[in-house]
């Protein structure tokens, strides 16, 4: 219903005040509901915390990925040493 009238209203303005003026976001959970500032802030908050989640995730395996390339280069050269 309110998707309804929300169209209703968009359709009835002049098409440059749409163009020169950024559509209105609205925030919905995925069922067609919008969501309240409440519900809003606790999904920036989980957001956030999975992006710091998967960076940290992203990072040990970087310093993982390094330490055993720091690894294999200490290795070869001692490698070297003891065939010649």
């Amino acid at each position: 219903m309110a998707l309804r009238s929300l169209l209703r209203r968009m359709s009835l303005k002049p098409a440059m005040d749409r163009i020169s003026r950024p559509a209105p976001r609205y925030f919905s959970d995925g069922k067609g509901r919008v969501l309240s500032e409440e519900e809003r802030a606790a999904e920036n908050v989980y957001i956030q915390k999975m992006e710091r989640e998967r960076m940290e995730k992203l990072r040990l395996k970087a310093e993982k990925e390094r330490a055993a390339a720091e690894k294999v280069k200490s290795e070869k050269p001692e490698e070297a040493s003891h065939q010649g």
